[in-house]
């Protein structure tokens, strides 16, 4: 082999052993890698965390606002009254709107107690004014306990019924909203009075 050529050979081998002993990262190296890591986690899992249950709050928002829709529709075709022919399988005219309202929209469950926001499909709870010219919607949003109210009055109300808890809430005719934050129990029949965490306005859903 020319002497040329072994030098060529030679450096070469000596260039790939001084690469493969200096490749890959040292400890320290790696050690800044998953801080910087563990840096953006820590900043983008709260923020997704926040955008969830935005989302969630919306979408409760949203099923409400449909079944605010077909109660309406139930509303004008019985005579413009929320209170419906009652029957032996549904004995309050509650109940008779919560199964209207399911037949009308089967992707959400309604009923008149208390509602979860871990149920699968999203609970409303349903509750009449007892003479006829209301109706409450509330369901709970996932994550956030949210508890979101709609009311519908064709007139105003008094306190009575399932409004007799709600000092302050409102009772004016027209179509108002509600949140109560955090709800331990959220159920149509008992709105909480306004406070710190309770609020109702008329214009639309507070702001999240």
């Amino acid at each position: 082999m020319p002497e040329s050529s072994f030098r060529r050979l030679s450096s070469g081998r000596i260039d790939a052993s001084e690469f493969s002993e200096d490749a890959g990262f040292t400890l320290i190296e790696l050690m800044v890698v998953l801080l910087i890591l563990a840096i953006l986690l820590a900043i983008a899992i709260p923020t997704f965390l926040g955008v969830t249950k935005s989302a969630n709050d919306r979408a409760t928002q949203s099923n409400l606002n449909t079944a605010l829709i077909n109660a309406k529709s139930v509303f004008q075709q019985n005579s413009q009254s929320y209170n419906l022919t009652t029957n032996a399988t549904y004995t309050t005219p509650a109940a008779v709107m919560a199964a209207t309202l399911l037949a009308a929209e089967p992707s959400l469950s309604f009923g008149t107690g208390t509602v979860s926001s871990g149920s699968a499909p999203a609970q409303i709870s349903v509750a009449i004014a007892p003479d006829g010219n209301g109706v409450i919607l509330a369901a709970q949003a996932k994550g956030t306990g949210t508890c979101w109210y709609v009311f519908d009055n064709s007139i105003a109300e008094g306190a009575a019924g399932p409004y007799t808890a709600l000092t302050g809430a409102p009772l004016t005719s027209g179509t108002a909203y509600g949140e109560a934050k955090a709800a331990t129990t959220c159920t149509a029949a008992s709105p909480p009075a306004p406070s710190a965490t309770v609020s109702y306005l008329e214009s639309g859903f507070p702001s999240l």
